[in-house]
């Protein structure tokens, strides 16, 4: 599902990922690895699109980014680090937006934004303003406008960071369940992180 082949990014003249190559086969929980300013972050980027690489090539679900970016991208949910909320739209606001953003129609919209809310055990939030929500559920809220249009590859990036250690468990389970469904590529820089969630 994801092929990466002599990856390479410099910012400026600063290299930032040294000719990598990975794959990540169909249904895999695969732990990306690595400190801090390793070049995680960038090779993640480089897989959802929003980076090109200096050199090499990558697929996802046989597509090339380089030569058919649309296509592939619309293989991919991806949870950010940092994830970009609007926090005066509730949570069945949010889900909304990014589905009609993914092109689901109506009645798919509704459908899905039902499951995510009950998949992510948002019920008792789901009409709260996402301004209100603790940083562990507005994590959780990243990771359903990632998989709200139920994409084959989900690319995580530091999933876990900064929320308390029930959210840390809830999560690692919730990674789990999607696993079922899609193949996951996860990256952090904490070890337990990924031999507690990830297959490889």
């Amino acid at each position: 599902m994801i092929r990466v082949k002599n990856l390479v990014k410099y910012y400026g003249k600063r290299l930032a990922v040294n000719n990598i190559s990975f794959n990540v086969e169909k249904g895999e929980i695969v732990g990306f690895l690595g400190p801090n300013a390793a070049g995680k972050t960038t090779t993640m980027r480089i897989l959802t699109g929003f980076l090109a690489p200096t050199r090499g090539e990558a697929w996802i679900a046989g597509n090339s980014l380089q030569t058919s970016s649309i296509e592939a991208r619309k293989h991919i949910g991806y949870f950010a680090e940092a994830v970009p909320l609007y926090t005066d739209m509730t949570v069945r606001s949010y889900l909304d937006f990014w589905a009609r953003l993914r092109g689901l129609d109506k009645h798919t919209t509704k459908k899905r934004i039902n499951e995510v809310i009950e998949t992510l055990v948002l019920d008792e939030y789901a009409d709260t303003l996402l301004g209100k929500l603790s940083k562990g559920y507005r994590q959780r809220v990243g990771v359903g406008q990632a998989i709200i249009h139920e994409p084959d590859v989900l690319i995580m990036d530091e999933p876990t960071v900064g929320i308390d250690p029930i959210q840390v468990a809830m999560t690692r389970q919730l990674i789990k369940r999607l696993g079922e469904k899609c193949t996951i590529l996860l990256s952090t820089h904490i070890l337990p992180e990924v031999s507690m969630t990830c297959e490889r």
